[in-house]
């Protein structure tokens, strides 16, 4: 991995009587070594990445507190890690990105939550949930429900989430519950400080390793008949046990309120942020927290206290329930706590907010508008009625200045990525063969389901792109092409998808990318990811590498795949005839294609400091640019239409006679080629040139250069 965590790594050193500064998700990753954590693994997604990458990069001084860190294959095996916690008290964590890896792991955690654990076990996941997400809306809480996991989400106040994580492994070893530590986009991102602990070297550690075994106990495996008694001891003793620690140590948090305190907020820890910049709005609190209203934090989510929740709404004229996201778990359960208590405190939820998507402070804002118009309409000031009114007409003056809805503007992939040539050759294979379904699957190439490609019929899961077809492709007419990237093949591909193909005979088309990469996820080294030792080799640092790991290929080969090409992404000529002959040939089962070129974002960041290097001693240096003649160009952008590169873009025509842009290549541009080449394997208009940028020339080439400029300018004159 090229990317430096030198100074995260250096705060994971500070110990007591030294501050912590940085972000919510480093000060996770602070409190485990904190708390005596003897093992720690996961798989990368966001917003919980830097967890586990800083770990990676920490090893050394990982080894020396003992602890062990594990760069998962996927959830599933992050997940089975933490058996190691049923028997022994060693304290475990592991985290992924929810709630995609949740689904993943979900088999390993319930079997996990069945017989329970002695040593306590932390499970940190990115509640990637809201407008900045990159997955399906869904939300963790289902699983902590089902499995009789604790779930735990704090208020995003850096000391307050690290108070969690250290009371976390003690409610988990209280309750024999695995813990469930949810963060938020804006709580993992969230900057602060606290005031450190020296870090704790495990009990039980690669330092001092368990001399022998723990006997055998039937009652600590998922089987049955023990798994009948398991689901009694989940609410018999477990529960009733977490709720007494959660209690005992406050783990909630009650803010009594002022004017308006008969009033009262529940609300989930992770949104309390939001809900005071809210109520900022209505004049009802200020910059440090301070509210008229009553507010109870749910700092954990489950299992709820119910006689903590009835004693804050007995005592209050109507309560208010900010709940995020679908079912209302909570709102249904407090509901029903309230009526067994024959409490009549009024109380709202998603009546009065959204039943679906992120609580931000306007929503917020809304839900408190109505709840404090039936409760207290002297309190809402004019100003905030304004607010909420001005937004609404503001979006309304600009959608009809416009005529139509704000454009979309979607992501797109990088400059220079190596897949973006591939959806441009397969655009133009479609146009011989004819258009086919396309099964798509999770990382950098799902961007390809925006313009200008739009393709994809599908994604089913990480991995899951090949398997996702083998209901479609006996049905359709033309074969089905499924897309898959390096690491979704080593996530979940192999087996679910190549395995099965196999097994069953399939005539189906899988095309993998191989760029080295977990590049979707901040480009984590995989199995296939080149050597270091291949990096230091190369003379030229620009070279690609992905070819010198050919694990992809000898794992293929290995399971009996016949028809097995490997082409180079930016020959897009290439590119296109093979897929041509995978949806055309005669050869009957699985065709694979490997599409191989090194991840940009890796390449420029061996690249750039390597040239850097040069320039500083004098070395020559060579770069390549791109650009279009502005006399040729005949302004059709199919070119654009066919690329979708940032640098590739419009400008004004030049030629007063002529009205329509011309494409133009703007800075930035990193030389790989793919305008040229598009234009070459569609024919389009011979505009592209190729231009060689020298620094630190040698004299034969600065003498020739100032030739050719005399020549030019009599040319000229002529």
């Amino acid at each position: 991995m090229e990317v430096s965590f030198h100074e995260e790594i250096k705060a994971l050193r500070l110990g007591r009587g030294q501050t912590f500064h940085g972000e919510g998700i480093l000060a996770i990753t602070k409190a485990l070594l904190q708390s005596g954590v003897s093992y720690v693994g996961g798989y990368q997604g966001a917003p919980v990445s830097h967890l586990l990458d800083v770990m990676v990069q920490a090893k050394p001084y990982m080894d020396e507190l003992g602890v062990h860190v594990e760069a998962c294959s996927n959830e599933a095996s992050a997940a089975a890690m933490l058996g190691a916690s049923i028997h022994y008290p060693v304290r475990g964590a592991v985290t992924w990105k929810s709630i995609v890896g949740t689904n993943v792991a979900a088999d390993a955690l319930s079997n996990l939550s069945s017989p329970g654990v002695t040593g306590g076990v932390l499970i940190v996941v990115g509640e990637d949930y809201g407008e900045g997400a990159s997955v399906i809306q869904e939300r963790t809480h289902a699983y902590a429900l089902k499995s009789g996991m604790c779930l735990l989400d704090p208020r995003p106040d850096l000391p307050q989430m690290v108070h969690m994580v250290q009371k976390g492994f003690e409610l988990s070893e209280a309750s024999h519950m695995p813990v469930l530590l949810e963060l938020r986009i804006r709580a993992c991102h969230v900057r602060g400080s606290f005031e450190a602990l020296d870090n704790v070297a495990p009990r039980w550690s690669k330092q001092n390793l368990i001399p022998d075994p723990s006997r055998f106990d039937y009652m600590r495996l998922a089987h049955p008949p023990v798994t009948f008694v398991h689901e009694k001891l989940k609410s018999q003793e477990r529960i009733p046990a977490a709720r007494r620690f959660i209690t005992e140590h406050q783990l909630n948090e009650t803010f009594e309120g002022g004017e308006h305190a008969d009033l009262g907020l529940i609300v989930q820890g992770g949104l309390y942020n939001t809900l005071i910049r809210t109520l900022q709005q209505f004049g009802l609190a200020d910059a440090f927290g301070q509210c008229s209203l009553a507010i109870h934090v749910l700092n954990v989510a489950w299992p709820l206290v119910p006689e903590a929740l009835t004693r804050f709404c007995a005592e209050k004229k109507a309560v208010l329930l900010l709940e995020e996201g679908q079912p209302e778990y909570i709102e249904q359960e407090l509901a029903l706590a309230l009526r067994r208590q024959d409490l009549q405190t009024p109380l709202h939820g998603k009546d009065m907010l959204p039943s679906g998507g992120e609580y931000t402070a306007e929503v917020m804002a809304g839900g408190l508008l109505a709840f404090l118009d039936k409760h207290r309409p002297g309190a809402v000031p004019e100003s905030t009625r304004q607010w909420l009114q001005g937004n609404v007409a503001r979006r309304q003056a600009v959608q009809q200045a416009l005529g139509t809805p704000l454009p979309a503007r979607p992501p797109g992939m990088c400059i220079g990525c190596p897949e973006r040539p591939v959806f441009s050759a397969l655009k133009l294979a479609q146009q011989d063969v004819g258009p086919v379904h396309i099964s798509g699957d999770i990382g950098c190439h799902a961007l390809a389901t925006f313009e200008p490609f739009s393709v994809g019929h599908s994604i089913l899961g990480y991995g899951m792109s090949l398997a996702s077809r083998a209901g479609v492709s006996p049905l359709m007419k033309r074969r089905v092409l499924s897309v898959m990237g390096d690491g979704g093949f080593w996530h979940n591909g192999l087996l679910t998808g190549v395995q099965s193909a196999l097994f069953n005979g399939d005539d189906a088309v899988l095309l993998i990318f191989k760029n080295g990469y977990t590049s979707a996820t901040g480009t984590q080294d995989i199995f296939n990811t080149p050597e270091e030792a291949a990096k230091e080799a190369a003379g030229d640092k620009r070279q690609s590498l992905v070819h010198t790991n050919q694990t992809i290929e000898s794992t293929l080969k290995g399971l009996g795949v016949q028809w097995l090409r490997t082409v180079h992404t930016y020959h897009v000529d290439e590119m296109k005839a093979t897929l041509t002959e995978a949806f055309t040939t005669s050869f009957q089962g699985l065709k694979v294609i490997v599409a191989e070129g090194e991840c940009q974002l890796e390449r420029q960041r061996r690249i750039k400091p390597w040239l850097a290097s040069l320039l500083a001693q004098g070395e020559r240096v060579e770069r390549v640019k791109y650009g279009v003649d502005d006399d040729v160009c005949n302004g059709d952008h199919a070119c654009i239409r066919l690329s979708g590169c940032p640098t590739l873009t419009l400008k004004d025509n030049p030629d007063p006679l002529k009205v329509d842009p011309v494409a133009t290549v703007i800075d930035g541009c990193v030389g790989c080629g793919l305008c040229g080449a598009n234009a070459h394997a569609a024919t389009l208009c011979p505009s592209f040139y190729r231009a060689e940028v020298v620094q630190n020339a040698r004299w034969p080439e600065r003498l020739r250069s100032s030739l050719q400029a005399a020549a030019r300018r009599l040319l000229q004159k002529a």
